[in-house]
């Protein structure tokens, strides 16, 4: 058993200080067992904890780390902009810069704004599209996760088609009523709702690529059945990207899967890995958004210099040819690899990947939306993310986030990690 005395010595001074002793909650090991690692630093496609164990990390900060941990690069122009100046509440040129970067990349995007985290950029985004279309409800999808904003925090009631229920306490159960929560990859429910109420909702929003419900694919027309129909209804499609955008292709999910949302938020990616967020779309949309219009939505840190430096840096390496060619051969390598492994030592699983994004299901039939998901054998999962992390391999600690592959990771570290999953999986097996 690998030593993390310090480890759990922190996690118990954490408790006292912070409430379950993290500042996320996933973070705290709950699905799985066991004391979080406190992490000390990170290089490349590896982290070190406090106690001086080294480990080859899929979380990649949950998934912005495309070029892994302190890459060289980013590092020094981090180290350029911090020099000159943490925050100013004024406009930079970098900001320029970047959201040139971005709107070249996704054609969608024709004006944004930048925020500080996905959260703030979907819950702009739904306020935007609101008094853009004059409508209150929303469309969501179960198992999707568009951050912690009250309209998002909501589950489905007793059916598939039903008003959703808040899921959190202090979620305003009026609030909560305005957010239609139906079944992913099911179009026939959205003509349904759309049928029901088309006249009040403004807008579908839905992550193109589900990755907070482990990652599950959208299925044969899923997306364009959701361009059609929003349409017709005159709502808004939001991709929300804080998990595809630059880590599927340069132009995101959008780009990758053909489709031309309405709006699109994105993450920390465009900040490589900084605390940063956006959110844009087509001008006659975004003009609403103050000062040009009377949507109002403000951030001092928005913007701020160092993000926007990390997150130039980032793309302009993203954009270079075959990039994304050497993380999709990484990726399949990789869950080609894990699929074998669980197959030659007789334990069922399912793999969702596309390019450098995959999931593992402990189950044997197809995931493909929030109940399927939710038939995987979380104590196997648990099983299995701790015989990995005893052999230095960091997974995230739930059957229900993704796997990261980053530039970083060699073929000699996917290896590794296919050997150390096939130990695991014959160990699950004998016990």
């Amino acid at each position: 058993m690998t030593n993390r005395n310090r480890s759990r010595e922190m996690y118990e001074q954490a408790c006292r200080l912070l409430p379950g002793g993290v500042n996320s909650p996933v973070r705290a090991f709950q699905a799985v067992g066991g004391n979080p690692l406190f992490i000390e630093r990170g290089q490349g496609a590896r982290v070190y904890d406090v106690d001086g164990n080294a480990y080859i990390d899929y979380v990649c900060s949950w998934g912005p780390l495309i070029l892994g941990h302190a890459h060289p690069a980013v590092t020094a122009g981090l180290a350029g902009a911090i020099a000159g100046g943490t925050s100013f509440g004024a406009p930079t040129e970098r900001e320029l810069v970047l959201a040139g970067l971005i709107t070249d990349a996704l054609p969608s995007v024709e004006k944004i704004r930048f925020v500080n985290s996905g959260t703030e950029a979907t819950m702009s985004a739904a306020r935007l599209a609101r008094a853009f279309t004059g409508r209150q409800k929303i469309i969501k999808f179960a198992g999707c996760y568009h951050g912690h904003a009250d309209s998002f925090l909501v589950q489905a009631g007793s059916g598939a088609l039903t008003l959703g229920v808040p899921s959190s306490p202090g979620v305003p159960p009026g609030l909560s009523s305005l957010t239609i929560v139906l079944p992913y990859n099911d179009l026939d429910s959205v003509r349904e709702a759309l049928q029901q109420w088309g006249s009040e909702i403004a807008a579908v929003i839905v992550e193109p690529v589900a990755a907070n419900m482990g990652v599950v694919l959208p299925g044969p027309g899923f997306l364009d059945g959701l361009r059609q129909l929003t349409r017709e209804a005159g709502c808004l499609l939001i991709f929300d990207e804080v998990i595809t955008g630059f880590r599927l292709g340069f132009g995101g999910a959008q780009g990758y899967y053909g489709i031309t949302p309405d709006l699109t938020c994105l993450g920390k990616i465009i900040g490589g890995g900084l605390p940063v967020g956006a959110y844009g779309g087509r001008t006659e949309i975004m003009k609403l958004v103050a000062p040009d219009g009377p949507v109002y939505q403000a951030g001092t840190l928005s913007g701020n210099p160092v993000a926007m430096e990390a997150g130039i840096i980032t793309l302009n390496l993203l954009k270079q040819p075959g990039i994304y060619q050497q993380l999709e051969e990484r990726g399949e390598h990789l869950g080609q690899g894990l699929a074998k492994a669980a197959r030659e030592a007789g334990i069922d699983t399912t793999l969702n990947r596309v390019g450098s994004l995959m999931s593992l299901f402990f189950c044997s039939e197809s995931v493909t939306d929030l109940d399927s998901a939710l038939k995987s054998n979380q104590e196997q999962f648990a099983r299995y993310f701790n015989l990995m992390l005893n052999e230095g391999i960091y997974l995230a600690p739930s059957q229900f986030e993704a796997l990261f592959v980053s530039l970083a990771h060699t073929r000699e570290d996917l290896d590794q990690t296919i050997k150390v999953a096939g130990r695991a999986f014959l160990q699950m097996r004998e016990n």
